[in-house]
């Protein structure tokens, strides 16, 4: 019905042939309405918001795949056997997991900090090329798909006789984790990447001066404790070559539950904060760093009168240990629970809870908003106590429910970053509101030459 003459460029990909004549058609109303459907689509393919939400899908769908082919792997097993078979899967896999959730959570932090103004940047000694909330999540991205994949290929490989294979899964996982760490070619974030193994390295010999960034990583490694004791327990089973087998479940043997490198792991990173405090106090002199080391302090008999039910009778326990634990577990939870408040913080008695006539006390990312300091507050000390009743030897085995409160001990961890790092930012931006600290960044240390050195070092790293 409507005739004409197109001119199509020579170079068209869509000609059958090349050349200069002019093509002449003779185009219906339903042909132009396909064409125009097709070149619509084609318009669609192109745009950023379709392709991410197919990126979405993909990703979506292949997590759907993963969990139908892992759950009817574990389905497969007997009845005896399969709940075994599952926490031998879940003990490889499940701190990986957990460390996955705190790089997404982190990335939530920084995207509401870019997003509120808070230049969390200056308060690491990030250089500018350091990672986006944008480049975390892809991070976080790639380690829930690898880690996934992996544990359906163990499960299905395993659930199918195939014991060798399976068992190669987490040991190639774990050390392919290890080589991306460290090594030293310019790929994978390798500036962001040694930022974070320097400051590993200061954590674990905490005799120079300690930073914002020293002190924020250790007091996250004391919210994951379970998950580097999980982390030991795989890889010594690695070592002793015992994947992929159940026969060790309730063995008194060098990995399972009367290893006294349990509650040796799970203490460190409440000694390397112990061991930080005493070199700020060395420092600065300020005594508020002792009262903070006696808070991480009271978590070490938590930890190993815990450990002692597995070296003694019932009664003994009962009697004699479990009111000791008890009273040291109460007395770390509110020592912790108030030092957050008053300290890192910084409520004031709370007082910021109920008092928003004044902008200036007002939070720079939830203005005024009254219930979420109570929430946070709340939920902070209902989860502070949650996780020293996780310490509870007899829930050691019952991985279900540790797994459970150790995801909510990361999400209190999370929550805690937002109001700690706004809390620094709110001093460096408001210099005679500081109480506590007379230089916010270096946190009670007036050693400038160090921290200039330290900051040249940072840059230097590209951070």
């Amino acid at each position: 019905m409507f005739g004409g003459v197109l001119s199509v460029p020579v170079n068209n990909p869509h000609l059958r042939k090349s050349g200069s004549k002019l093509v002449i058609t003779n185009l219906g109303e339903n042909d132009l309405k396909s064409a125009s459907m097709f070149l619509s689509t084609i318009a669609k393919l192109r745009t950023p918001v379709f392709l991410q939400s197919l990126k979405v899908a993909i990703y979506i769908g292949g997590l759907y795949v993963c969990g139908k082919i892992g759950w009817e792997s574990v389905m497969k097993m007997g009845i005896d056997t399969r709940e075994l078979f599952f926490y031998e899967t879940f003990l490889y896999y499940n701190p990986l997991l957990l460390i996955t959730m705190m790089v997404w959570l982190w990335g939530v932090n920084l995207w509401v900090f870019s997003r509120s103004g808070v230049d969390y940047a200056a308060i690491f000694y990030l250089g500018p090329d350091h990672l986006s909330h944008k480049e975390i999540w892809k991070c976080a991205r790639w380690m829930t798909t690898i880690i996934l994949t992996s544990m359906t290929a163990y499960l299905y490989l395993y659930s199918h006789g195939d014991v060798s294979l399976a068992a190669s899964q987490p040991v190639v996982l774990y050390f392919s984790a290890v080589i991306i760490l460290i090594i030293p070619f310019d790929i994978f974030y390798m500036s962001s990447r040694y930022y974070l193994l320097w400051t590993i390295w200061r954590i674990l010999f905490p005799v120079q001066t300690v930073t914002f960034s020293d002190f924020f990583l250790a007091d996250i490694l004391t919210s994951m404790s379970k998950v580097l004791s999980d982390l030991e327990r795989s890889v010594c089973r690695m070592v002793h070559r015992q994947v992929a087998t159940v026969a060790w479940f309730e063995a008194d043997s060098v990995c399972g539950s009367h290893s006294a490198a349990i509650p040796l792991v799970l203490v460190l990173p409440y000694l390397f904060r112990l061991f930080q405090c005493i070199r700020q106090y060395k420092d600065s002199k300020d005594v508020a760093n002792i009262w903070n080391a006696g808070k991480y302090l009271t978590a070490v008999p938590v930890i190993f009168l815990s450990a002692l039910k597995y070296f003694i009778n019932q009664d003994t326990w009962t009697y004699s240990i479990q009111p000791a634990w008890i009273l040291f577990g109460l007395a770390n939870t509110f020592f912790s629970f108030f030092w957050d408040v008053l300290r890192d913080w910084d409520l004031s008695v709370f007082t910021r809870i109920f008092k928003f006539t004044k902008p200036n006390l007002c939070s720079h990312l939830l203005c005024g908003r009254r219930w979420v300091y109570v929430w946070v507050i709340g939920s902070n000390l209902v989860l502070r106590w949650t996780w020293t009743y996780k310490l509870s030897a007899h829930l050691r085995n019952n991985y279900i429910t540790v797994f459970i409160i150790t995801a909510l001990e990361i999400y209190r961890r999370f929550q805690w970053a937002f109001f700690r790092i706004e809390n620094v930012w709110n001093k460096i931006n408001n210099p005679k509101r500081t109480t506590h600290q007379s230089n916010p960044l270096s946190l009670q240390n007036d050693n400038n030459s160090e921290q200039e050195k330290l900051l040249g070092h940072s840059h230097s790293l590209g951070v």
